[in-house]
Formats: C-alpha cells, sequence, structure tokens
C-alpha cells in the first residue's frame, strides 16, 4: 500500500526541503543602497533627538548624558541582557551617581519579575535617574523614554543593517572561532555580575565581617532547589519573594 505523505524519492519532496545550500530570499540579500540607507534613516532617528536634548539641557544635562551613555551600552556590549548588566551598573551607580546600589539591585529584581529584563531594568534606572537628579515627575518619565529609545533603537538598526551580512556569512568558520570567544567571555561577565549584585544583597548594611544570615539562607536554599531539585525559576524566585515579604511583615510586628 502506497503511503499518501511523499517520500524522499517523490519529485514532490525536493521542493519543500530547505537546507544551508538552498539560495537567500531576496529579502535577506546583501545591498549596498539597501545598507546606506538604512544607516541613514537609523543615523538620523539617533543624532535628531541627541542634538534636541543637548540644545535643550546642555551638553551635562541629565537627558544628552544618558543618551549618550546608554547609545555606547547598545554599541559595544554583546551577550545579552545579562552581559550588559555590569556595565549598565558601573555607569549607573558609580561614574553618574544616578541611584544606589541596593536600588540597582531592586532594578535587577524588577526585571526578573517580568519577561524581557532588560527594558525594564533601563527603564528603571532612567526613571529613578531622573527623579533623583530633579525631584521631578516629567523629568523621570522623559528620563525612562530617553534610555529605552536609545537603548533599543541601535539594536533594530543592527538587526535591520546586519541581518544580509549575517546570512551572507553562513557557513564561514572563520567566525567560528570570535563567536567562541566571545561566549566565553559572556559566561565571564554573567558571573561578575552575580559577584556585583551578591554585596548590596549580603550586606545590606554595609560592608562587613558577616554576611546578613537571612540573605545567605536564602540564597543557599535558591542554589540548593535549582541544583538539586531542578526547581524553574520562577517557583524560585516567587519563594525567595514570599520569604522577603514575611520577613518584613514581621519585623513590622515586632518593633
Amino acid at each position: 500500500m502506497r503511503s499518501k505523505w511523499p517520500t524522499a524519492s517523490d519529485r514532490a519532496a525536493p521542493a519543500a526541503l530547505h537546507g544551508d545550500r538552498t539560495p537567500s530570499p531576496p529579502h535577506v540579500r546583501f545591498r549596498r543602497r539597501a545598507l546606506a540607507s538604512t544607516l541613514l534613516i537609523g543615523g538620523m532617528a539617533l543624532m535628531l533627538p541627541l542634538l534636541a536634548l543637548t540644545l535643550l539641557q546642555g551638553w551635562g544635562g541629565i537627558l544628552p548624558t544618558m543618551a549618550r551613555f546608554f547609545t555606547r551600552v547598545a554599541l559595544v556590549s554583546f551577550g545579552g541582557a545579562y552581559a550588559v548588566l555590569p556595565y549598565v551598573a558601573e555607569g549607573a551607580v558609580q561614574r553618574f551617581d544616578w541611584l544606589s546600589a541596593p536600588q540597582m539591585v531592586d532594578a535587577l529584581a524588577l526585571g526578573e519579575t517580568t519577561p524581557g529584563p532588560l527594558i525594564m531594568v533601563v527603564a528603571f534606572v532612567g526613571f529613578l535617574g531622573g527623579w533623583n537628579q530633579a525631584g521631578s515627575l516629567s523629568l523621570a518619565v522623559a528620563a525612562a523614554l530617553v534610555v529605552i529609545w536609545f537603548t533599543f533603537l541601535p539594536s533594530f538598526l543592527f538587526i535591520l543593517a546586519g541581518a544580509p551580512l549575517v546570512e551572507a556569512s553562513r557557513g564561514d568558520l572563520r567566525l567560528d572561532g570570535p563567536l567562541r570567544a566571545i561566549t566565553a567571555a559572556v559566561v565571564g561577565v554573567i558571573a561578575s555580575l552575580a559577584l556585583l549584585f551578591s554585596g548590596p544583597v549580603l550586606w545590606p548594611a554595609g560592608q562587613g565581617p558577616w554576611p546578613s544570615g537571612v540573605a545567605l539562607t536564602v540564597l543557599l536554599l535558591g542554589l540548593a532547589l535549582l541544583l538539586r531539585w531542578h526547581w524553574s525559576v520562577l517557583r524560585v524566585i516567587g519563594l525567595a519573594v514570599a520569604l522577603g515579604l514575611l520577613r518584613a511583615l514581621l519585623q513590622t510586628l515586632l518593633t
């Protein structure tokens, strides 16, 4: 009995196959004119708002400063949200003093509770930085919008301009080594992020000889649930939030 489904020997089957040797569709083929127009439009979308903010507040104003900083974040970072956050934390906390280290930890916690952690974290940093600088709700909202625009517009520009180049480099073994090196570096950066945020969490009152017993207990419990019992990240976060709320409630009742 002949199957109704096509097999590899049928004439119709090769038309349904799509492999590495299949020619790329027209919309992903590299074209210099398309690349030039994409870069021109993207560059204007970046530079014109930056020029307007600089004319409005001056070169040292908080909005143009945030615009320049987060443009650098978008242009020089690789590896996703967790690879970006150490650079953001260093600039926002230590260099520009937009917010404190515990507030940066709060930003990361907020990002972990929702999809899309990077956009939540940078919007939080922008909003709180604008608020701490001037105590103005309008400036805080404007700062959050500026941060979102200048962080993610370069990403879309990279995608639109670079996708044909990536498609054209498919199968190029010369890129294998650099990409492996970037992957290893990203792992190290994520480890440094964990160390960076562990300080304010384990020593909430500042550096001292002993960490917070409650924070250390929650940390070890979370690691055990993740590694030994294979809990999902969302379940571990939910448990940590519940324990934190319980601790805050007990402190309120006892004081």
